[in-house]
């Protein structure tokens, strides 16, 4: 670095440090869900806490602002990815310098006790033993969510989106969503009487043994274009992906009498994981060469799994590789029988297995209980009546138990409130770049039907994993697409996959 570097190599430098020290809290995250004995839970929840406090110190230095003013006075000197990670490093300062340092620490630890908790609550259907933590983690996201709004001039609601979406507001999305309100019911019934016409698909036949799964789904990885070298795949109560770009982790759970969970989920996982491994290298430690926002990321998940391989095409590659690996024969195992059984549309309480046709329901019950706890007008001991009352009102379904209800998702019990709109928001722009994708290049669907995704993988990396953050997520899309999202291109899919074919 020169003797005397500019305000913007400041914040390059001091930016590069906290990428890094956030590299290392997602693998202690990792560890955590993975592989970490219980007894860890109180010293992995300091340590979790530490590193949260040097982030937000280190973030909200009085050095950072000036630094930020003298960039930006100067941003003449800047090349466009310069200015781009200005931009972004100014929307992290902003952020980071609404809240106060305890509590960030506060929240970090009531967010790991909570989870850890959760993870016992959970499969004992047992809402009770987790109940008081998630109130400590509720109020004190409230109080983050006030003080980031009265700082970004935005609700308390959008000041949490922002974190994940950014430049994401609730009033955009409930016009999304009410778009999608007005047409899935009844598309849910066509659908529904569709597939009564047709003779049912025949499940394949268990057991199917762990260790098999996971070299089907290693297989299958790198046929999708995941890189080893960089990653690997794990087991974990909830499946994510996590890690950094040139070191990602990937977990997925496995159940003996259904390969097909797993499978999918490994699928979805990998789509995160692509696109982590197609960010700019040379901008991976500053905030222009992150993921643009979880809808990007969540579209990149759920086309590589919905879009791409639960098509058709894909099912004729699959078949004869997942028959020969589980010795299977017969009907159940042609290629039409398992994308029907991929496509299968039916109601039920679990949010990651549900269909492309219901999923919406899923995620738009979360955001509005979610929108009603940060606002007050929700408490947390009425939460699962408020979530049974949802379920029986938006699919028709009487939750059972609260393990199928509110227990189910990680993301409230470690504070990620704002990020449930994400998956359908990611639903949708999956569905218009997929139809980008396709249209410019039109051997995409026979490419999958022998297994090649590099035509479509290298259509998603020149448009949309390249850029990184530097552009909007709007920028990104209309660049890609020639349009902002809208509803179109998702209802067009779904009409197109469960009507006409």
């Amino acid at each position: 670095m020169a003797a005397n570097p500019s305000p913007y190599h400041q914040l390059e430098t001091r930016f590069a440090r906290l990428s890094a020290l956030g590299d290392a809290a997602g693998f202690l995250h990792w560890d955590a869900a993975t592989m970490m004995p219980d007894g860890g839970a109180d010293s992995r929840a300091d340590q979790l806490a530490t590193l949260s406090a040097i982030e937000h110190e280190m973030t909200v230095d009085p050095r950072v602002a000036e630094w930020i003013a003298a960039a930006e006075a100067r941003a003449d000197d800047l090349d466009a990815w310069q200015k781009a990670n200005l931009r972004e490093i100014a929307r992290l300062h902003a952020h980071a310098s609404a809240v106060p340092a305890h509590l960030v620490e506060a929240l970090s630890r009531a967010g790991s006790s909570c989870e850890m908790t959760w993870r016992t609550a959970r499969p004992a259907s047992d809402f009770a033993a987790v109940a008081p933590k998630l109130k400590i983690v509720l109020d004190l996201t409230r109080e983050m969510a006030e003080a980031k709004a009265e700082a970004l001039g935005v609700t308390p609601y959008d000041a949490l989106l922002d974190q994940y979406e950014p430049g994401g507001r609730a009033d955009s999305i409930d016009m999304l969503f009410a778009d999608l309100e007005s047409v899935l019911p009844n598309l849910l019934g066509e659908v529904l009487e569709a597939q009564g016409r047709r003779p049912p698909p025949v499940r394949p036949k268990g057991p199917f043994p762990i260790a098999t799964q996971k070299a089907v789904a290693a297989r299958f990885m790198k046929t999708l274009g995941f890189d080893f070298a960089h990653g690997r795949l794990d087991v974990s109560a909830h499946p994510f992906c996590g890690g950094s770009s040139d070191d990602l982790r990937l977990t997925t759970r496995y159940e003996e009498d259904d390969f097909a969970q797993a499978f999918m989920g490994v699928l979805h996982e990998t789509g995160h994981a692509l696109y982590e491994q197609g960010l700019p290298a040379d901008w991976r430690k500053q905030p222009v060469g992150k993921a643009r926002g979880m809808s990007m990321h969540e579209s990149q998940s759920l086309l590589t799994e919905m879009l791409a391989c639960r098509s058709r095409s894909f099912a004729i590659h699959a078949a004869p590789v997942l028959r020969e690996a589980f010795g299977g024969g017969g009907q159940a195992w042609e290629a039409e029988n398992l994308y029907r059984l991929n496509t299968l549309v039916e109601p039920g309480f679990i949010r990651v297995d549900a269909d492309e046709v219901t999923y919406p329901a899923h995620v738009i019950l979360r955001y509005r209980l979610e929108r009603d706890l940060i606002a007050g007008r929700l408490e947390i001991d009425d939460l699962p009546e408020a979530w049974n009352e949802g379920m029986q009102r938006l699919l028709g379904l009487t939750v059972p138990d609260d393990r199928r209800g509110v227990l189910q998702d990680i993301h409230w019990y470690d504070g990620a409130f704002g990020y449930f709109p994400t998956y359908t928001l990611g639903a949708m722009t999956a569905a218009q770049l997929f139809l980008s994708a396709c249209d410019a290049e039109p051997r995409i669907p026979d490419c999958l039907a022998v297994g090649d995704f590099r035509p479509l993988l290298g259509w998603l990396r020149q448009n949309v994993h390249r850029h990184g953050s530097s552009l909007s997520t709007r920028e990104l899309l209309v660049q890609a697409t020639g349009e902002p999202l809208s509803a179109k291109a998702f209802l067009t899919h779904l009409r197109g996959r469960y009507l006409e074919d």
